[in-house]
This record gives C-alpha cells, sequence and structure tokens, in this order.
C-alpha cells in the first residue's frame, strides 16, 4: 500500500509539472523565461518612444513535448490608457511585438500585458499571458560632446565627437544640428541601439574670420523631450598656424603621397601651441 501511494504521488507531480511546462521564452529587451501569468521589467523609455518586445516561437505542450513554431503571433492583450501597439507579423520567429508610448506620457511604472497566441489553438497550447513592466523617464540616454571650445582656421571643417550611452529600450534615432553658426546648416541622423554606446563625428566650419557661439543640440526624432543641448564657441582665424592644425582634423589638401607634409605640418602646430602657454 506504501509503495502504491508513493507511486500515485509520483504521477501526481509528474502531472503537475507537465501542465506547467508550457512558457514564453521572451529575449529581448530584457530575457527570461515565463510561465503563464509571470511577469518581466523591460526597462526604461522615454515619453513618446517606440520599443519591441521579442520573444521566441518555440515553447513546449502539457506534456513537455518541445513545439518547435508553437507560439504564432505576439500582441498586447491590455496597455495603458493612449498607448498603441502593432502585434507580430503572423508565424515570425522571433515574433517581435511594437509599443509605442504617448509623447504625454507622464513619468513612473507602467505594465502591460502580453499574450503570446497558438492560432486554432492548432498545437493545443491556448494562450499565455505574461505582464511586462517599463519605466517612462527621460533620463534615457547619456549624451557628451567635445571640444565646445574650438579653435579653427577659416573654411577648415573642425570635428565634435559626439557620444551617446543608450540606457534605455528604444531604437528611434537621434537629430544632430547646429543652430546659430552662419553658412552651417547641416543636420545628421544617428541610431544608437539600445543598451549600447556610440560616438559619432559631426564636423562644422565657419567662412569668415571671428568668435562664433551657436548650440549644438542631439535631439531625440520621436520624443523632443529627450536630449541634449551644448554651447560652442569657435574662434577662427586666418593664419598659416591653423592651417597647419585644420590638417589633424582629417582636411586633404592634395593627393595622399603628401600625407607625410601634412604630419610635419600637425607637428608644428602642437609644438608652437604648446610652447606659447
Amino acid at each position: 500500500m506504501g509503495i502504491r501511494i508513493l507511486y500515485l504521488a509520483a504521477i501526481a507531480v509528474s502531472l503537475m509539472s507537465f501542465s506547467g511546462a508550457t512558457y514564453l521564452n521572451v529575449i529581448g529587451p530584457a530575457t527570461a523565461t515565463l510561465n503563464n501569468s509571470q511577469s518581466i521589467y523591460l526597462g526604461k523609455i522615454g515619453p513618446g518612444e517606440s520599443f519591441y518586445v521579442l520573444a521566441s516561437a518555440t515553447t513546449t505542450n502539457s506534456t513537455g513535448f518541445a513545439v518547435n513554431i508553437g507560439w504564432d503571433e505576439l500582441e498586447a492583450a491590455s496597455l495603458p490608457q493612449g498607448w498603441s501597439s502593432q502585434p507580430s507579423p503572423l508565424y515570425e520567429n522571433p515574433m517581435k511585438l511594437k509599443v509605442t508610448v504617448p509623447q504625454d506620457a507622464s513619468y513612473g511604472m507602467y505594465n502591460l500585458t502580453i499574450r503570446a497566441v497558438n492560432v486554432q489553438n492548432y498545437s493545443r497550447l491556448g494562450n499565455i499571458t505574461v505582464t511586462a513592466y517599463v519605466n517612462v523617464t527621460p533620463n534615457v540616454y547619456n549624451i557628451t560632446a567635445s571640444p565646445t571650445h574650438i579653435q579653427s582656421g577659416v573654411g577648415q571643417p573642425t570635428n565634435i565627437y559626439i557620444r551617446l550611452n543608450n540606457t534605455g529600450i528604444s531604437d528611434d534615432p537621434f537629430i544632430i544640428n547646429a543652430y546659430g553658426l552662419p553658412a552651417w546648416n547641416l543636420s545628421d541622423q544617428v541610431v544608437v541601439l539600445h543598451d549600447t554606446k556610440s560616438t559619432y563625428i559631426y564636423p562644422i566650419y565657419v567662412n569668415e574670420p571671428g568668435t562664433y557661439h551657436f548650440n549644438l543640440t542631439v535631439v531625440s526624432a520621436t520624443s523632443p523631450s529627450i536630449g541634449a543641448t551644448f554651447p560652442v564657441t569657435v574662434v577662427a582665424q586666418a593664419s598659416l598656424l591653423n592651417d597647419y592644425s585644420a590638417v589633424g582634423q582629417g582636411v586633404i589638401l592634395s593627393p595622399i603621397i603628401m600625407e607625410p607634409s601634412y604630419e610635419f605640418m600637425l607637428l608644428l602646430s602642437y609644438i608652437y601651441r604648446h610652447i606659447s602657454r
């Protein structure tokens, strides 16, 4: 009798484990293997930005049998008021659900319900729902720019190095622009993927001698409240020394055969500036 009871208990435990075997494997922007009704924190997002939830279509059925394409679609079953979403295309693997936060969203923690669907229950999986948490905040990027005080030759491009550290979960583009600099209206668009760091080169130049003050802006293309502004000063002088120094910024004055001369001229400008301090 005791052995039989232990046998029945083992069967019961086995069935319980099989009944909870169906799962959703979330692979971005955070990673976790979730059973029905479990939750995951995805990360930070700015107002007006969009993000993708990626999940594998692979799972197991109620008997523990692996189903390679078990989930057919990933969708948002419920969203905070004013939010919008686009479900993943049918039979996509990995599945990609797009979620957009409204630009007027208040800062704070929000939750949404995500559902993986087995269309027409073909694989006998039913559906699975999990809760995802995101933190809406403007502090999703760390941005620096250097140099912000520049000595340049007239008509000679000078590079500003912009470093962006994306600490959020959006891959939205940024617009780099200079406001208040005469004869220079170049804007550039860059994309920094979530959880990555990148450095971009933004060239500027002036075509007349003088001291110029302008603002360099780096702003999200989808959310104007996310970005940074850097006051920059450019002192442009028509001099041989500045022409030599400008060579170090990558200005090509003549064919590549003259490259040793460029290096020599740059060295002269460095030596002179060091001695004259």
